[in-house]
């Protein structure tokens, strides 16, 4: 059981309104990931969720018991902060069971659930071990045991791997899409990164300046953004957005993404320079300035030599462009 239900949730810090009325229903055993830049207010709404800051005005219903101005230890969530939050003088086995001794729970039970979490997250030996024994990957895997011994109704994930480095992040991010695969419990995830966005969510909330701009599952925004915001954040490379009166279009903006531009350099739509080349291996950025569009970028697969200031000439996939009008809406 962990269901949620915001309705109208409004936060202000003094004359700053931070949410602006946010309502979302989050299912039993989703894994659901907000998403959206800087100040957007995603970290926020998770501390109104976990009541660690209180709504200005709105509810806040746990498993449909409203919970608005119920304490956080009483909400049956469990936090994971970017910042681990362990005790560097406990060892692994005692961060982990230290909230259950504290709720009272007997000893046995204490044992059974510090052997399954950590045989789940591969902690077993570790246990005895002080976090700066421990490696980041290592120290965010017991911050996480901590939460699951819990046995919460929400597990609330605030940007936690943002301290790891990029290795550590691909297999951090693996480990937390198997224990959700595997405890079938619902996970809200916080982060600025829209690859883990994309890679994690059965659901996408994608924020911004306190307000949802569209909810979804992560290949029905990419696919089906509904404005100009949600399409160029994303993706990656993001979106190119042209002028649509350069074009000759009626609509404000014309939007391409990188993948879907092919390049030639004898003819095509778009004539270009060749500004830079990024080789990644797998792919290869190409960012053309071009004489209708500006600067965009192409996404090749595979190598693809283009010399700076050499000509390209560009051209969208027209069953995959995308029309926003002067409001930034799509259009079909």
């Amino acid at each position: 059981m962990g269901s949620l239900k915001i309705e109208n949730v409004k936060k202000s810090f003094g004359p700053v309104d931070v949410l602006k009325g946010i309502d979302l229903d989050v299912k039993d055993g989703e894994f659901v990931v907000f998403v959206g830049p800087s100040g957007c207010g995603k970290s926020t709404l998770l501390r109104v969720i976990a009541g660690l800051e209180d709504a200005s005005s709105g509810r806040v219903l746990i498993d449909s018991q409203e919970v608005t101005s119920t304490p956080p230890a009483k909400r049956g969530i469990a936090m994971v902060f970017q910042t681990y939050a362990l005790y560097p003088h406990l060892s692994v086995r005692d961060n982990m069971a230290l909230g259950l001794k504290q709720a009272g729970e007997p000893a046995a039970e204490i044992d059974k659930r510090i052997g399954a979490a950590s045989a789940m997250l591969s902690l077993e030996p570790y246990l005895k071990r002080r976090p700066a024994e421990l490696s980041g990957g290592q120290r965010q895997r017991v911050a996480i045991g901590r939460a699951v011994v819990r046995e919460p109704k929400l597990f609330l994930f605030d940007e936690p791997l943002s301290n790891l480095d990029a290795a550590l992040r691909v297999n951090t991010r693996l480990e937390i899409a198997q224990l959700h695969r595997r405890l079938k419990a619902t996970m809200i995830y916080v982060t600025h990164d829209q690859v883990e966005a994309m890679t994690l969510a059965d659901k996408i909330v994608v924020l911004n300046a306190g307000r949802i701009e569209q909810i979804g599952a992560p290949m029905e925004l990419y696919q089906s953004p509904a404005n100009e915001f949600v399409a160029g954040f994303i993706g990656s490379p993001k979106m190119n957005f042209v002028d649509g009166a350069r074009l000759g279009e009626t609509v404000k903006t014309i939007g391409v993404r990188p993948e879907h531009l092919t390049v030639d350099p004898k003819s095509g739509s778009w004539k270009g320079t060749v500004v830079h080349t990024e080789h990644l291996g797998a792919d290869t950025n190409v960012y053309l300035d071009c004489e209708k569009a500006g600067l965009i970028t192409v996404r090749i697969f595979g190598v693809y030599n283009a010399e700076p200031g050499s000509t390209l000439y560009a051209t969208p996939d027209p069953a995959k462009t995308y029309r926003f009008d002067a409001d930034g809406k799509a259009v079909k």
